[in-house]
């Protein structure tokens, strides 16, 4: 039977990834598993009388499990079977879908990309119309939904110990990249025996940047088909969609994200069409788009998106 990992708090880990956390699961390579999701801490849980649902199991995992350094509530991790360090997963995102009917944003003093606009700082709520797909601001504007899963990560180097889920590195994590959406196919680098895949942080809706330091935060369901590719040795991950490829960079300097970034673009398209560095360079200054995928994970991220057409035709 597939596995459906619903959220409880023996199948949560909150605010960290740490390559020595015992899997909750395993799978074989080429499984599809549905994942749900919760997100919030018990401060941005909609208050009573607003018409919004808190699922039971996210109230039990609120009063059972210890927060870590970061506040993201990510569902796993999940092993699969026969993956060691130097292999890669890549996932498919099969299906993502709205999962609670309400979503917060969050603004928290002194953070986001402008801190001192809102010093105080502030929570709003949302209501999410699951059937039409869209949510509302408070003003009445109405935003079509787009979901996507922030935190998709395997573990860190078991040596590297627990690391926050804020910050997200070559291991993915907490991406945040709002082009992961159904149809998508992440790659992500093993690093430890398993893979350890850990999967959270719903959005329901965000824009490049995320500039406030959040997007709309909601509890999600995907269905994932994780395969697992031998000896694939990434760096880091890079990602597919329909008509792009896609690399990453993370740095807490933009610019050195973006030269991340656009050096995986230039080895990608070398290894893809033979092209050489140089020529690969010219192809990206032509045709690649460098975007602010967040500003505000410590390490800033920037994504490199080049047409699937500009891998066509080089010998």
């Amino acid at each position: 039977m597939p596995l459906d990992l619903v959220p409880t708090p023996e199948c949560v880990h909150w605010g960290f990834f740490d390559g020595t956390l015992p899997p909750v699961a395993e799978i074989a390579s080429g499984d599809v598993v549905t994942i749900h999701t919760v997100s919030g801490g018990m401060e941005d849980l909609p208050p009573d009388g607003r018409g919004m649902t808190v699922r039971p199991e996210h109230r039990r995992i609120l009063a059972a499990v210890e927060p870590g350094p970061g506040p993201h509530i990510m569902t796993g991790p999940i092993a699969v079977r026969g993956a060691e360090p130097g292999d890669a997963l890549r996932v498919e995102i099969l299906e993502v879908s709205l999962r609670d009917d309400w979503g917060f944003n969050l603004i928290r003093p002194g953070a986001g990309a402008l801190p001192d606009l809102v010093p105080e700082g502030g929570r709003i709520h949302l209501p999410i119309d699951r059937e039409r797909g869209i949510l509302r601001m408070p003003w009445g504007l109405e935003i079509p939904a787009r979901p996507f899963f922030g935190v998709i990560g395997t573990a860190p180097p078991p040596a590297d110990g627990r690391l926050t889920s804020i910050v997200p590195g070559a291991f993915g994590g907490n991406i945040d990249n709002k082009e992961l959406t159904a149809g998508a196919v992440l790659h992500l680098p093993v690093w430890t025996a398993g893979a350890l895949l850990s999967v959270g942080d719903g959005h329901a809706a965000q824009g490049d940047g995320e500039v406030c330091l959040t997007a709309v935060e909601t509890g999600l369901t995907g269905r994932f088909r994780v395969e697992l590719v031998k000896g694939a040795d990434l760096a880091g991950p890079w990602a597919e969609t329909a008509d792009h490829v896609i690399t990453m960079g993370f740095d807490p300097d933009l610019d050195e994200a973006a030269r991340i970034a656009l050096r995986a673009m230039i080895a990608l398209v070398s290894g893809r069409t033979g092209l050489s560095a140089e020529e690969a360079y010219r192809l990206c200054s032509v045709a690649a788009d460098l975007r602010v995928t967040q500003l505000v994970n410590r390490h800033k991220g920037i994504h490199a998106l080049l047409p699937r057409w500009a891998l066509h035709g080089a010998s």
